[in-house]
């Protein structure tokens, strides 16, 4: 920390995200800079999550904010948002997700935050059209203006946002290797217990003992994917009478499936749906293949703990995704909105049991390696301090 006058001052830093949800993917970084001696503030809409963090020590504040644009609420939390920082005067505000980083950051700007720090975790302009794509991509202006630093969370990211204009490059980061927060292998890693339990699993949703599972892990969005997925999935049942595929997430209405896709997810029986399930990790030993169709990202945390599983990875060749697989070597990528290279990929991997366990082996390898969160926190560290002696708050 800082000296001032012999004393030893605590740097308050705050982090702002639009979801509950949102705060669990960060599990154990507020609890890292708690110990290093920062005063940490997490801010979010409320939720059990929030909570959870409350209870292990570090302090929450709950601001309701909208996924979607809704001007008469974001006015409301932008005004709420300033009331906090106001009260609180942090050294470092880190705001992120889409609506946080726009109002959190404004509110920070407005406040005078001498150390402001965009996290951008992915461009939902990129896959958007017509007027909404141009409102979002001024939010995400906005939100890049007001902070010192914007921290990418993958350098293909990275390069996207600089490509469309939104930031300068000079203003950017990717801390360690990328990713949000990196991954604790250990927590997937292929043990006794956590293969008990996704047998225990398999019985429980009827997967035949001899089954192979090709599996996702998230939202069931259009952009996520599914509609090619489920395509490239009915075009493999064909010659794979018992293939299943796992789908361990739910339905979102901002981003709608196609009426057939819906159809086949409700009639289709080797269609496995799970709905949310609160902590996935045992779900992906009952995988063979981790898929992953996705449009854009930002850094998928879900191909890095499919890795972690040991599961090898057949995704699209989309924005942050080029940066979680190494195409040949921890899974296999092909074209965005392609279902068939897709249903091809899965194909090759199902049928060289070989290519499978080589994919696996290398991504978990490579998780341990590259993706610690404390590589990532330590980056994050290494930033704050940095800013922290140019400013001299």
């Amino acid at each position: 920390m800082f000296m001032n006058g012999g004393e030893m001052n605590r740097v308050r830093v705050i982090s702002v995200f639009t979801s509950s949800l949102s705060v669990r993917l960060f599990e154990g970084r507020s609890e890292h800079f708690a110990g290093k001696g920062y005063e940490v503030t997490v801010v979010s809409a409320a939720g059990k999550e929030l909570r959870k963090a409350g209870r292990e020590g570090v302090r929450t504040v709950a601001v309701e904010m909208e996924r979607e644009i809704s001007p008469l609420r974001d006015l409301f939390s932008l005004w709420e948002l300033v009331r906090v920082m106001q009260r609180l005067r942090p050294a470092i505000a880190n705001v992120g997700t889409p609506k946080a980083g726009l109002l959190g950051g404004v509110a920070a700007w407005l406040c005078g935050v001498p150390c402001r720090y965009y996290t951008l975790y992915g461009l939902r302009c990129e896959t958007a059209t017509g007027l909404k794509r141009k409102v979002l991509m001024a939010a995400e202006r906005i939100a890049c203006r007001c902070a010192h630093r914007v921290i990418c969370v993958s350098e293909s990211l990275r390069q996207k946002a600089i490509a469309l204009g939104l930031v300068e490059a000079s203003r950017t980061v990717v801390l360690g290797g990328g990713s949000c927060n990196g991954v604790d292998a250990e927590r997937f890693a292929p043990t006794e217990q956590t293969l008990l339990r996704a047998r225990r699993i398999r019985e429980e949703l009827k997967i035949p003992p001899n089954a192979l599972v090709v599996g996702f892990v998230g939202r069931l969005t259009k952009d996520k994917g599914i509609n090619e997925l489920v395509e490239a999935y009915c075009e493999l049942r064909k010659e794979m009478a018992e293939l299943r595929l796992l789908l361990v997430g739910e339905m979102e209405k901002g981003d709608p499936l196609t009426e057939r896709t819906r159809w086949l997810l409700e009639n289709e029986p080797g269609i496995v749906r799970t709905g949310f399930v609160d902590d996935p990790a045992d779900y992906y030993h009952v995988l063979d293949v981790f898929a992953f169709a996705t449009y854009r990202e930002g850094f998928p945390n879900v191909v890095l703990e499919a890795n972690a599983a040991g599961k090898p990875v057949v995704a699209a060749r989309a924005t942050g995704v080029v940066d979680a697989v190494v195409d040949g070597v921890t899974g296999l990528l092909v074209p965005v909105g392609d279902a068939a290279a897709l249903a091809g990929a899965l194909k090759k991997v199902i049928e060289d049991r070989g290519l499978a366990a080589a994919l696996g082996a290398a991504g978990r390898e490579r998780v341990a390696r590259e993706f610690r969160r404390e590589r990532v926190w330590e980056a994050l560290e290494g930033e704050y301090v940095g800013m922290l002696e140019r400013t001299g708050p």
